[in-house]
């Protein structure tokens, strides 16, 4: 009987166990499923025609981005269509502190499958910095564009600003970039965008095979564009 006794007097200690565990995990749930607060940021992202463009940046038609730092200072990089046009580089082709670009000529070049694409520079002025990272790791172009793959800072006149497009009149123009694509894909986006709208890395292959830089080059406003003196 004293056995059995200490039996029972387990399996009732069991049981209370069991019935505690059951409210707390209930409670462990709730807390963990509830939705965390965002953080508030002065940058926030829209999406148009599945590109991410990032409030708070000037653009230029080239799919290039100006932030401006104050003091005349301005970051530039390449946009998410840029990015998910050319695909991951293996190097980039910066000009050097101190060298002067113009606005709307080549500013610099991204080496991509072994081909060279050539991209517009958003601003005239003088290269401040370029970014020290890019030359051990090139492909954070096309990982974080807008962050860590930065491209240079270029000293520049607060009216270079007046040619870009701020962030809020960026919808016609992607608008006209989303329709510029459907032309070179035969009216499907199908090469461009993958299900649910998010584009396909590197789609100029897609869309055009080896001859992708042609297409590069028109999409990114290089055509015909005299190279950077």
């Amino acid at each position: 009987m004293d056995f059995l006794s200490t039996k029972g007097i387990e399996y009732l200690l069991s049981l209370s166990y069991l019935l505690l565990l059951i409210p707390f995990w209930w409670l462990l749930r709730r807390v963990t499923n509830e939705r965390i607060p965002v953080a508030a940021t002065d940058t926030t992202e829209n999406r148009y025609g599945g590109f991410t463009v990032p409030e708070g940046l000037h653009f230029h038609r080239g799919h290039t981005w100006v932030e401006p730092e104050g003091d005349g200072l301005y970051r530039v990089g390449i946009d998410d269509f840029a990015r998910c046009l050319l695909g991951r580089p293996s190097s980039v082709s910066l000009p050097a502190a101190g060298d002067s670009l113009q606005q709307g000529r080549k500013g610099w070049s991204l080496e991509v499958d072994g081909r060279e694409v050539d991209m517009l520079s958003p601003l005239p002025g003088q290269v401040a910095e370029v970014n020290p990272a890019l030359e051990r790791s090139p492909g954070l172009v096309a990982e974080d564009p807008f962050g860590d793959g930065w491209l240079m800072k270029v000293r520049a006149e607060p009216l270079s600003l007046t040619n870009l497009l701020p962030a809020r009149l960026v919808r016609p123009w992607m608008e006209d970039t989303s329709q510029r694509l459907s032309a070179l894909s035969g009216g499907e986006l199908g090469p461009v965008m993958q299900d649910g709208g998010v584009p396909v890395f590197g789609f100029a292959r897609q869309l055009a095979g080896d001859a992708w830089p042609e297409i590069a080059a028109e999409l990114l406003l290089t055509v015909g564009e005299p190279p950077r003196e």
